[in-house]
């Protein structure tokens, strides 16, 4: 029998294009698939349970960083403790510029170690100045051939040139030291003595030529010297001051003696009124200003053309300091011109020896700053005693704190010094210590956490 079409299934054939091609999907959400599983379809989302969703996902991680940076901050080293200074940082003194008695001709000039120039009169122009001269050559030879106050220094050998040239104060007017012999031996103290209190042109040339062979080479050093000291209007032709060519001005030649007063030795021969030579001649000095006034010398240089020249220096007892003054008066021709040159810088020695002075800049007792722990903690510090500036009317000092160069404790006790404040500068420095107001402790955890830096 013929099967019913009717009873028969349709099937119907799709056109190609229709048909489409699967791709791979894109994974779903964890809670698409538990509702799958479940049977139960996934919450609806909302942005509160996306924000709770991303805090499950993240607090994890910043909780662990946040472990992480306390763990750092707590080990890394702290920072060295430091000074900060609270109290003023200078100081000025009241009233206008010293008025000094200033020489009427030549030139002069006046500072004060560690304060600066006080004063200059008279055009700074090179000028000659004699026998002022040995100054920088007594200067040379202690610098690079030292020997200690009390010492006598390198024994030097006396040639047939210092004996000769000796003699030249009977022919040529000159000053020399006339009992030195060929084949003898003069220390260097006292060839320096002779230098600069009788002022010996002869044993100037002999300490020449034994410190570097030869007077041209050893004038070359003077110039270098000169030029390292910043005397721009200095030039030397000669160790002695003889020559006319050697020429300066007031304020180089104070640049030098600043220097000099430095060396203890040079001064404690500068110093003295007269010296006895190895033959048991005595010689009196030319600078007539000391022992008085609290002089220490330097140099006198006189001739007719040069006129009467002085480098001078002295001290003045400030407070617990010796504050050393340098001075120069050049070109002083009013005959006699020595006892003139003498008399002008006894003026100005004595003028400026009244013109310094001490201010009270701190007291006691007075917080002038603070140790910083580099955290954020501060311990005030206050000065142990009162501090003094020393100067002159409308002179500028600086007041600064330091550690001192010791190193500044982490903890410390009340009272524990822990620094130097210190006013001035150089010669003129005024130092007292500082110590804690309060205990100085170690920083906390809490400052640890939450240092910058």
């Amino acid at each position: 029998p013929r099967p019913d079409p009717a009873a028969a299934p349709t099937v119907r054939r799709l056109d190609p294009s229709e048909r489409t091609t699967q791709q791979p999907l894109p994974p779903r959400p964890p809670l698409d698939m538990l509702a799958d599983l479940t049977n139960n379809p996934p919450p609806p989302p909302s942005p509160m349970r996306t924000v709770v969703r991303r805090v499950k996902i993240y607090a994890p991680i910043v909780v662990l960083l946040a472990v992480i940076l306390a763990v750092v901050q707590l080990v890394r080293p702290l920072p060295a403790p430091k000074l900060v200074l609270t109290a003023k940082s200078q100081y000025t003194f009241p009233g206008g510029a010293p008025e000094l008695p200033w020489p009427t001709e030549g030139q002069a000039s006046m500072a004060a170690a560690g304060l600066g120039t006080i004063g200059s009169s008279g055009e700074q122009k090179p000028v000659p100045i004699a026998s002022v001269t040995k100054s920088m050559t007594a200067y040379i030879i202690m610098r690079d051939h030292p020997f200690k106050k009390g010492e006598k220094g390198a024994l030097i050998d006396v040639d047939k040139t210092a004996e000769t040239e000796g003699q030249k104060d009977k022919s040529d007017n000159e000053s020399t030291l006339n009992t030195v012999k060929e084949g003898d031996k003069i220390s260097e103290y006292d060839a320096i003595a002779a230098l600069m209190i009788p002022s010996a042109n002869n044993i100037a040339r002999l300490l020449a030529r034994w410190d570097s062979g030869s007077q041209e080479a050893f004038v070359k050093k003077m110039n270098d010297t000169a030029k390292q000291l910043g005397m721009t209007n200095t030039t030397y032709t000669d160790p002695s001051g003889l020559d006319a060519t050697t020429v300066s001005t007031a304020e180089d030649q104070v640049k030098l003696g600043l220097k000099i007063v430095e060396l203890d030795a040079l001064v404690d021969i500068t110093r003295k009124p007269s010296w006895t030579d190895q033959t048991g001649k005595n010689w009196p000095n030319w600078n007539r200003l000391v022992p008085y006034n609290e002089s220490l010398g330097i140099k006198t240089g006189t001739t007719t053309k040069a006129g009467g020249n002085l480098l001078f220096a002295a001290y003045k007892k400030v407070g617990d300091t010796n504050q050393l003054i340098v001075g120069a008066v050049l070109g002083q021709h009013k005959p006699p011109i020595i006892d003139t040159v003498i008399a002008a810088s006894k003026n100005l020695l004595v003028a400026t020896q009244k013109s310094l002075e001490g201010a009270p800049v701190v007291k006691k007792g007075d917080v002038v700053g603070y140790v910083d722990d580099g955290v954020g903690g501060r311990t005030k510090v206050v000065a142990t005693a009162d501090v003094q500036a020393v100067g002159w009317s409308s002179l500028t000092v600086d007041i600064k704190l330091g550690d001192g160069g010791t190193k500044i404790p982490g903890t410390a006790k009340a009272g524990t010094a822990v620094g130097v404040l210190t006013v001035g500068d150089g010669a003129s420095q005024v130092k007292v210590p500082v110590a804690l107001q309060s205990e100085l402790v170690a920083p906390g955890i809490g400052s640890k956490l939450t240092r910058i830096g």
